[in-house]
């Protein structure tokens, strides 16, 4: 097999992956499991290859994998700027990473986690 199946149904697996992607993008960086975060690895590279891409397939593609959450919100004045994940990958990270071809994440080794053992990293994403 090509991927991790992470002890979870396809469709868990799927909403699992897709939620720390995007977690990943609104904040950063997110701390799970190695197994785990070695598959958001691929997911987040590909995404922000798609912003990079920046055209309108590329942003229905990611749209249909990255949920539609506030990122950022903030004040000018009397005007508030809100910004989506998919804002975000479009915008703040293709232009961050316009010049680097790939590996946008960086996965840091940490403690095990306390009770059962399993061991956990800080996925983020490169400066």
């Amino acid at each position: 097999m090509g991927y991790r199946k992470l002890q979870r149904s396809s469709a868990h697996r799927r909403s699992l992956l897709r939620n720390l992607t995007t977690e990943l993008i609104i904040h950063g960086q997110i701390i799970t499991t190695e197994a785990k975060a070695k598959e958001v690895r691929s997911t987040a590279d590909k995404m922000i290859s798609l912003g990079k891409r920046g055209d309108l397939h590329a942003r229905r593609q990611a749209a249909s994998f990255v949920r539609d959450v506030v990122a950022d919100v903030k004040e000018d004045g009397d005007d508030i700027n809100v910004t989506t994940a998919l804002q975000k990958v479009f915008g703040e990270l293709a232009t961050k990473y316009a010049d680097r071809n790939g590996g946008y994440t960086r996965i840091l080794k940490t403690m095990p986690r306390r009770g059962d053992g399993a061991p956990m990293v800080i996925l983020e994403l490169v400066d």
